[in-house]
Protein backbone atom coordinates (compact mmCIF):
# COMPACT_ATOMS: atom_id res chain seq x y z
CA UNK A 1 0.00 0.00 0.00
CA UNK A 2 2.91 2.36 0.69
CA UNK A 3 3.95 1.95 -2.92
CA UNK A 4 0.57 3.27 -4.09
CA UNK A 5 0.97 6.23 -1.74
CA UNK A 6 4.42 7.00 -3.13
CA UNK A 7 3.09 6.74 -6.68
CA UNK A 8 0.32 9.20 -5.81
CA UNK A 9 2.86 11.62 -4.37
CA UNK A 10 4.96 11.34 -7.54
CA UNK A 11 1.97 12.03 -9.79
CA UNK A 12 0.88 14.97 -7.63
CA UNK A 13 4.42 16.40 -7.72
CA UNK A 14 4.40 16.25 -11.54
CA UNK A 15 0.96 17.89 -11.77
CA UNK A 16 1.95 20.64 -9.34
CA UNK A 17 5.23 21.31 -11.18
CA UNK A 18 3.63 21.56 -14.63
CA UNK A 19 0.67 23.66 -13.42
CA UNK A 20 3.10 25.83 -11.44
CA UNK A 21 5.23 26.55 -14.51
CA UNK A 22 2.12 27.47 -16.48
CA UNK A 23 1.06 29.79 -13.65
CA UNK A 24 4.50 31.36 -13.47
CA UNK A 25 4.75 32.12 -17.18
CA UNK A 26 1.09 32.69 -18.18
CA UNK A 27 -0.06 34.42 -15.01
CA UNK A 28 -2.48 31.61 -14.23
CA UNK A 29 -2.41 27.85 -14.11
CA UNK A 30 -4.98 25.28 -15.06
CA UNK A 31 -7.98 25.07 -12.76
CA UNK A 32 -7.63 21.29 -12.77
CA UNK A 33 -4.76 18.97 -13.55
CA UNK A 34 -4.25 15.25 -13.45
CA UNK A 35 -1.23 13.09 -14.17
CA UNK A 36 -1.27 9.43 -15.02
CA UNK A 37 1.67 7.08 -15.49
CA UNK A 38 1.90 3.67 -17.02
CA UNK A 39 5.14 1.85 -17.70
CA UNK A 40 7.29 4.30 -19.69
CA UNK A 41 4.67 7.01 -20.22
CA UNK A 42 3.56 9.97 -18.16
CA UNK A 43 0.64 12.13 -19.28
CA UNK A 44 -0.38 15.35 -17.59
CA UNK A 45 -3.80 16.72 -18.57
CA UNK A 46 -4.59 20.33 -17.72
CA UNK A 47 -8.11 21.77 -17.91
CA UNK A 48 -9.17 25.42 -18.23
CA UNK A 49 -5.72 26.61 -19.30
CA UNK A 50 -6.25 29.84 -21.22
CA UNK A 51 -5.71 33.30 -19.80
CA UNK A 52 -8.12 36.17 -20.56
CA UNK A 53 -6.16 37.44 -23.58
CA UNK A 54 -6.04 33.97 -25.13
CA UNK A 55 -9.73 33.35 -24.39
CA UNK A 56 -10.57 36.67 -26.09
CA UNK A 57 -8.63 35.61 -29.20
CA UNK A 58 -10.24 32.16 -29.21
CA UNK A 59 -13.72 33.67 -28.88
CA UNK A 60 -12.88 35.90 -31.88
CA UNK A 61 -12.04 32.85 -34.01
CA UNK A 62 -8.25 33.14 -33.66
CA UNK A 63 -7.50 29.80 -31.98
CA UNK A 64 -4.76 28.90 -34.48
CA UNK A 65 -2.69 31.90 -33.35
CA UNK A 66 -3.17 30.94 -29.70
CA UNK A 67 -2.32 27.32 -30.49
CA UNK A 68 0.90 28.26 -32.28
CA UNK A 69 1.99 30.50 -29.40
CA UNK A 70 1.19 27.76 -26.87
CA UNK A 71 3.08 25.13 -28.86
CA UNK A 72 6.08 27.45 -29.18
CA UNK A 73 5.98 27.97 -25.40
CA UNK A 74 5.73 24.25 -24.72
CA UNK A 75 8.61 23.56 -27.11
CA UNK A 76 10.68 26.19 -25.30
CA UNK A 77 9.77 24.72 -21.91
CA UNK A 78 10.51 21.10 -22.86
CA UNK A 79 13.74 20.96 -20.86
CA UNK A 80 12.14 22.44 -17.70
CA UNK A 81 9.03 20.26 -17.98
CA UNK A 82 11.18 17.17 -18.53
CA UNK A 83 13.45 18.00 -15.60
CA UNK A 84 10.43 18.20 -13.30
CA UNK A 85 9.26 14.76 -14.45
CA UNK A 86 12.76 13.32 -14.11
CA UNK A 87 13.09 14.67 -10.57
CA UNK A 88 9.71 13.26 -9.56
CA UNK A 89 10.13 9.83 -11.17
CA UNK A 90 13.88 9.32 -10.91
CA UNK A 91 13.88 8.33 -14.59
CA UNK A 92 15.20 10.05 -17.69
CA UNK A 93 12.72 11.61 -20.15
CA UNK A 94 13.60 10.59 -23.72
CA UNK A 95 10.65 12.17 -25.52
CA UNK A 96 8.09 14.92 -25.07
CA UNK A 97 4.82 15.62 -26.87
CA UNK A 98 2.40 18.46 -26.22
CA UNK A 99 -0.97 19.51 -27.57
CA UNK A 100 -3.71 22.05 -26.85
CA UNK A 101 -7.39 22.26 -27.74
CA UNK A 102 -9.90 25.08 -27.56
CA UNK A 103 -12.97 22.90 -27.09
CA UNK A 104 -12.56 21.27 -24.71
CA UNK A 105 -10.20 23.78 -23.09
CA UNK A 106 -7.40 21.32 -22.41
CA UNK A 107 -3.67 20.76 -22.73
CA UNK A 108 -1.77 17.48 -22.64
CA UNK A 109 1.89 17.07 -21.82
CA UNK A 110 3.17 13.58 -22.58
CA UNK A 111 6.56 12.33 -21.48
CA UNK A 112 8.24 9.16 -22.70
CA UNK A 113 10.56 7.72 -20.08
CA UNK A 114 13.67 5.68 -20.63
CA UNK A 115 12.73 2.09 -19.80
CA UNK A 116 13.75 0.91 -16.35
CA UNK A 117 14.58 -2.69 -15.50
CA UNK A 118 10.94 -3.52 -14.74
CA UNK A 119 9.46 -2.07 -17.94
CA UNK A 120 12.18 -2.72 -20.51
CA UNK A 121 11.07 -4.75 -23.55
CA UNK A 122 11.90 -8.43 -23.20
Amino acid sequence: MAQAGERGKTLLAITNAIVGMHREFYGRGATRGRTIMQENYVMCVLDDIYNRAERTLIDAGRFEEVKQARLAFQDTMEERFSKAVEEATGRRVVGFLSQVRANPDVSTEIFILEPDGDSAPK
